[in-house]
């Protein structure tokens, strides 16, 4: 949230030069306040604990938010209680005449699909369109991001040679950009993910920026140029034992997974993960919330 004091005090100056957001007085008395629309489309089978680290990133916020829970219609899951889906989750047909501060758009097992073979890839579609309209601000992440870039710019994810499977060192490469505010010099990220966009594949696309790079993992968050779209590659959102979790069910099945990178302690699978990624992912959520979708909203949303 924005800092209000006046707009002579000699601190103005210097809190702006450090890249924080101060207010003056004047706007703040002018501004209409209103709780944020915020829908989710939950694509993970998992649902349940998806919404639930989700909501517990956009919980780390003074602002009053209103969520909505979004299912692909054309899709059954397989791993979520029906009775679960049809209390708390919304079709698209009820509320695309709605309008929504922002979105996000979550990641999907599905990296071993060309995107056109994935069965409600033309609904999603259909719901990349509607955000140009309907929504203020949207986050693409991991599988979504990938999805909407394809979509949105033609840019097609390479497969990796080795799945991109652990916690990596990332840097701003903007670090004036009000999402990145708050941030270390490096922050941690876990993701887990078999494609990539590189920096020469975005390069070819004027509308897009990087704002933050791993040496280890490549390519993190990038934006449009007017802050309307994020593409996010990694997983912020990742409980401590998220990737555990992932790493013991594919030894199970036997398939070939080896140890997440960077995660457990001394690589003992024995321990117990150092969770280092939390703080970041909370600014990463709070910062999108804060900057850019409360500050930029209309406040009838009609005008969007």
């Amino acid at each position: 949230m924005p800092i209000r004091i006046d707009e002579e005090l000699p601190a103005k100056q210097s809190l702006e030069l450090e890249n924080v957001f101060v207010m003056s007085n004047t706007r703040a008395d002018t501004q209409d306040i209103r709780p944020l629309n915020i829908i989710i489309l939950n694509l993970m089978p998992t649902k349940i604990v998806t919404e639930t680290q989700l909501l517990r990133l956009l919980s780390n916020s003074p602002l009053q938010i209103n969520v909505e829970l979004l299912q692909a219609s054309t899709h059954v899951s397989k791993n979520t209680p029906m009775e679960h889906m049809l209390k708390f989750y919304k079709t698209f047909d009820e509320v695309k005449q709605n309008k929504y501060d922002g979105m996000i758009i979550t990641g999907a097992p599905l990296a071993d699909l060309e995107f056109e073979e994935v069965d409600f890839w033309s609904e999603l579609c259909e719901i990349f369109e509607w955000t140009k309209t309907n929504v203020y601000s949207t986050m693409f992440l991991c599988w979504g991001a990938f999805a909407a870039l394809y979509y949105k710019y033609g840019l097609k994810p390479k497969t990796l040679n080795e799945k991109r499977f652990g916690v990596y060192p990332h840097i701003s490469l903007d670090v004036t950009h009000p999402l990145m505010r708050g941030m270390d010099d490096v922050f941690y990220v876990p993701h887990s993910r078999e494609w990539e966009v590189t920096t020469s594949d975005i390069a070819k696309v004027k509308d897009l920026q990087i704002i933050s790079y791993s040496e280890e993992a490549g390519v993190h968050i990038i934006s449009d140029m007017d802050c309307r779209n994020f593409f996010i590659t990694g997983h912020s959102e990742y409980d401590r034992d998220t990737l555990a979790k992932e790493y013991f069910r594919d030894l199970e099945k036997g398939l070939p997974i080896k140890k997440p990178k960077n995660y457990f302690p001394n690589d003992d699978i024995n321990l117990v993960p150092t969770m280092n990624w939390k703080s970041a992912g909370n600014l990463i959520f709070s910062n999108w919330l804060n900057y850019f979708v409360y500050q930029k909203t209309p406040y009838d949303l009609n005008n969007l």
